[in-house]
């Protein structure tokens, strides 16, 4: 009856609404869910965090932390093992893979399972970000709801971004980064009139937020900046792309040790013990990690000893530095122990953080030593934008991020200048981001290569040609003299008892003795056929079928199934259909 019903109302838009109009609605609902998602999220970690955190009357409570972030990846784990059967897909590497080989088709559950296993994650005190399950939910919102109104593959496409960009700018209240986080990360491709609907999902998302949800991560107002202090930002630049390269390097080789323990509680038990000692020895790690940058952006870096065993060196400010530098580095494997052990979380956040901390760090360095007092606030927010920038590849999105929690452009020029030595020479060692480098790997990234991204979307089964006459194997040549007079083709299979595919026979090959009668009793099929030079399996990607058929200057190819004998597959017709779906893409 539901369905009757929307399918009524799918028509009666149709008929109504012109198709540019409603997709601009549509992304106006895309952005409010995606705004909801992202504050009941905010909400919900920070009420968790608040409560178990209220249990902590002094520093000898500290111990407490060696136990929630192992209660919370045993409840995450158990989750996703007991409801999603094992099957989470975490982070925005899976959604750039729905996005280049899925046709932008986010599962269901991803609009509630991301938020649930984040909270249960985080909210217990797992070491990482909220924009990354954020922006999974967001996605999985706007795909869903083209899917639910019978939306084209385009526009799904870019109503998955619409939900992304929602859920970043809902966090910082970030519209202009928001729009930017989908164009650089989860888009490879827009026209001009596809902005539109970003903007307007983002701007519903950042409505929604500062409607609801009143707090903010951080916000700082500057007014200046020194010139002098250029070279400063320069040197900035180049530190900032050795840690961000220090990040990739950790992220992804913990992934690979972790990826190999297949008993899902005893990863999820050892990461959340590696973890709470972590924690224990080093409380801001605990959760995001932004109140520590709020403590430093407004000059109250003894934060940092909060909860601390080490209180009583607060006075000593190269204890300060050490400390601060060791928590920069162990953040980032805080981070990726919490996601690669069964917890939910990213690396957005906690690159902000380790920004902060890297230009508490270096600025504090520079006014201790008495080269030149520097503003340490304006170091501390263009590091953060540098090390966003190297991280996730993103350096649009990391300047115009910064410039709007900071209160507007004064700090444009050393944003343009540390982002772009951190995003150029991070990317010169790291080609890929953290959030590509796994499916990079794996051969599964193909977002921003046009023509691999449109060979990935054509279906070999709707390719296969079935009028090649096959033959027996043992088949006489008269066989083959009436499949000849019946066929418009020069190629024939040749098939086993099993129909699998043993061999083929080119005309041009048995022209000599097609006409030497005496014969067609005599010959058969499996005395004249050849090995085809390569043979299609219908699970190959297609651009390794093209590649095949470049490689061998070929026009076919059989396809089976199991050695179980299909069809062909010709270049001509993989021509046809790429210039097909290129047209349609194109026009939308």
């Amino acid at each position: 009856m539901l369905n009757r019903n929307l399918a009524r109302l799918i028509k009666l838009r149709i008929k109504l609404i012109p198709n540019r109009v409603f997709l601009i609605l549509v992304s106006i609902v895309v952005g409010i869910l995606a705004g909801l998602a992202a504050v009941a999220l905010k909400t919900s970690v920070f009420f968790v965090q608040n409560l178990l955190h209220s249990s902590l009357k002094d520093y000898q409570n500290t111990y407490i932390f060696f136990i929630y972030p192992v209660i919370g990846l045993l409840l995450s784990t158990l989750y996703v093992q007991v409801f999603r059967k094992g099957e989470l897909a975490r982070g925005i590497g899976n959604v750039i893979i729905e996005i280049s080989k899925k046709r932008g088709v986010v599962a269901k559950h991803k609009m509630y399972s991301q938020l649930i296993s984040s909270l249960l994650t985080l909210g217990f005190g797992g070491s990482a970000g909220l924009e990354a399950p954020i922006s999974v939910t967001g996605a999985a919102i706007g795909s869903n709801t083209a899917l639910a109104f019978k939306i084209g593959e385009k526009e799904r496409r870019l109503l998955l971004g619409c939900g992304a960009a929602g859920g970043i700018a809902a966090i910082f209240n970030s519209p202009i980064a928001g729009v930017l986080f989908a164009i650089e990360i989860i888009l490879s491709e827009l026209t001009i009139p596809a902005f539109v609907p970003l903007l307007i999902s983002s701007a519903s998302a950042t409505v929604v937020s500062k409607a609801l949800y009143t707090g903010q991560p951080f916000r700082l107002i500057t007014e200046s900046w020194q010139m002098s202090a250029i070279p400063y930002y320069i040197i900035l630049g180049i530190v900032c792309a050795v840690i961000s390269i220090y990040t990739i390097k950790v992220y992804t080789n913990f992934h690979k040790i972790f990826a190999k323990w297949k008993r899902p509680y005893i990863k999820a038990l050892t990461g959340g013990l590696i973890l709470g000692l972590m924690l224990f020895l080093l409380p801001p790690l605990y959760g995001e990690g932004y109140h520590i940058v709020e403590s430093l952006l407004n000059g109250d870096y003894l934060r940092l000893f909060d909860d601390s065993l080490f209180w009583q060196f607060k006075d000593n400010i190269t204890f300060i530095i050490i400390y601060a530098t060791v928590i920069m580095l162990i953040k980032v494997i805080a981070t990726s122990v919490t996601v690669n052990t069964g917890g939910n979380g990213g690396m957005f956040g906690s690159s902000l953080f380790v920004g902060a901390l890297l230009g508490f760090v270096y600025a504090k360095v520079i006014n201790v030593s008495g080269i030149q007092q520097v503003t340490e606030v304006n170091f501390i927010v263009v590091a953060m934008a540098g090390i966003l920038a190297g991280v996730i590849h993103s350096p649009l999105t990391a300047i115009f991020l910064i410039a709007e929690i900071t209160g507007g452009y004064a700090l444009f020029i050393p944003l343009m200048i540390v982002v772009s030595l951190s995003y150029f020479l991070t990317i010169y060692f790291e080609p890929f981001s953290i959030y590509t480098k796994k499916i990079a790997e794996e051969g599964e990234f193909i977002l921003y290569d046009r023509d691999k991204l449109i060979l990935e979307n054509l279906l070999l089964s709707k390719m296969i040609e079935t009028d090649f006459i096959s033959l027996h194997i043992n088949d006489t040549l008269s066989k083959l003299i009436e499949a000849i007079e019946r066929s418009r083709r020069n190629v024939f299979p040749v098939l086993d008892d099993e129909k699998n595919l043993v061999g083929v026979i080119l005309l041009d090959n048995v022209r000599e003795i097609i006409f030497d009668r005496h014969l067609y009793s005599l010959i058969v099929a499996g005395d004249i056929m050849t090995t085809p030079d390569a043979i299609v399996d219908v699970k190959d990607k297609m651009y390794d079928i093209v590649k095949k058929l470049d490689e061998l200057n070929a026009w076919n190819l059989p396809v089976v199934n199991d050695g179980k004998y299909l069809g062909f597959i010709s270049k001509a017709n993989i021509l046809s259909h790429y210039r097909d779906l290129l047209v349609k893409q194109t026009q939308g």
